[in-house]
């Protein structure tokens, strides 16, 4: 069984394994760039200090947990004192070990799966999988897959909460489902061919022409912009991950470039899991993006805690009513949308246990790393207002060996294994 790599390791430096991490330590921060967009939970002095704890855990440590390392004991210095700290995991183990046992068992050329708390951030698992590795990637940090239709849910976010458009919303287009024509929308005429959608069902099939249309008619270039801001395109995350840079390039004009961008149609957009993450669980709470974090406490070796990671918001991305609504959209995904076969076999659980479950598919060819890359990020809802985020990712070369939705479904159904069983066998269970 494979398990989070912890190790106990020395100051960077030690021998050639020490040199190699030097080296990209190196490599990472000369990349450094962008400030983050975001506002702190209480917006005071404390959790500006919280955020910029992190962001050293994240120079310290960056070049570890990029090489899917995470060591226990490491040397550094910490408010002036250079000590080995002792460094404590938010990972849920049970969760950690399931995520990595189905990516060894379906063995896609290149996996990642992030499970986060929707709340408070908490990364409960960070799980990264390649088939052929040559080195111990963690692919749960990269920022160049190609974002894809994920890409709706901004636009569908900026429909909704700026300007108040309803999963009702009636739309008119030519075209195919899932192609993307000029002619289809810079030059939309209704004629006998002309078929309409809502815009709850153009977001769950990943319709592509509505959006386009979507953005011409009833938006503006700087309105798709302001919400790629706030879902933390180009901006750099304040977390204690060395999380890459999720970038996006919006036209100032309605062309038909923006179409592309609008619904994710293209190649110039792109993201993380943990970014993927970041947004479910902004929906999933109302409209605050949580930062991820994956440190929980730092000690020294007497036992003292010099270091307690704590919730901060990265940003406010939707009002309430707004997050409402994309929350709707997102659960269409599941019950009548692109994840609709994959979460079949659990709706009649998920029905039982008032467990509410939402996502967004997408799917692209990428070239960092090449190959067909298929998405899923969502969330789950449960009793007691528990929450999670979630993103899969699988990138294959030649032949899909699993959906990412599937992975995503896996996990949700072991997360909230006890609340989906019957209450009988709970209760069962329970005696004994």
């Amino acid at each position: 069984m494979i398990k989070i790599k912890y190790l106990k390791t020395k100051p960077f430096g030690f021998g050639v394994v020490g040199f190699i991490v030097f080296f990209i330590y190196l490599v990472h921060q000369a990349g450094a760039g962008h400030n983050w967009f975001g506002i702190p939970v209480e917006n005071d002095s404390e959790a500006e200090r919280a955020s910029i704890q992190r962001e050293k855990i994240a120079d310290e440590l960056g070049s570890f947990f990029k090489l899917n390392l995470y060591p226990e004991k490491f040397e550094f210095e910490w408010d002036g004192k250079f000590e080995n700290w002792n460094i404590e995991y938010s990972i849920n183990q049970d969760l950690q070990d399931r995520a990595q046992n189905l990516l060894s068992r379906y063995k896609p050329d290149y996996a990642a799966i992030v499970v986060m708390n929707a709340h408070t951030g908490q990364i409960l698992a960070l799980t990264s999988f390649e088939k052929q590795a040559k080195s111990p990637r963690n692919w749960s940090l990269h920022g160049q897959f190609p974002a894809a239709s994920l890409f709706k849910v901004v636009t569908a976010s900026a429909a909704v909460d700026k300007y108040g458009l309803s999963p009702d919303t009636l739309i008119l287009f030519n075209g195919g489902s899932h192609t993307l024509y000029k002619k289809n929308v810079m030059d939309s005429k209704i004629n006998r061919w002309t078929r309409k959608t809502t815009l709850q069902e153009a977001f769950a099939k990943s319709f592509n022409v509505p959006f386009g249309l979507l953005t011409f008619d009833r938006m503006e270039p700087s309105d798709i912009e302001q919400y790629a801001l706030k879902f933390g395109f180009n901006q750099k995350i304040k977390s204690d991950l060395p999380i890459d840079t999720g970038f996006t390039q919006i036209p100032n004009e309605k062309n038909f470039k923006l179409a592309e961008i609008a619904s994710g149609f293209n190649k110039v957009t792109r993201m993380s899991p943990v970014q993927g993450a970041m947004i479910s669980a902004s929906v999933a709470s109302g409209g605050m993006m949580p930062v991820p974090w994956i440190v929980k406490k730092i000690k020294d070796d007497k036992g003292e805690i010099v270091y307690e990671s704590r919730p901060v918001t990265a940003a406010t991305v939707l009002t309430e009513q707004g997050a409402e609504r994309v929350n709707q959209l997102m659960q269409a995904t599941i019950k009548q949308g692109t994840s609709r076969k994959t979460f079949r076999p659990l709706m009649p659980k998920l029905k039982l246990s008032e467990i509410i479950v939402g996502g967004k598919t997408g799917s692209l060819t990428g070239d960092s790393p090449k190959g067909k890359v298929d998405w899923f990020i969502g969330y789950a809802m449960g009793a007691d207002d528990e929450k999670i985020a979630i993103a899969a990712i699988t990138v294959n070369k030649t032949k899909w060996v699993v959906k990412s939705s599937y992975l995503a479904r896996q996990m949700i159904e072991d997360h909230f294994k006890e609340d989906l069983l019957p209450k009988r066998k709970v209760a069962s269970l329970r005696r004994k």
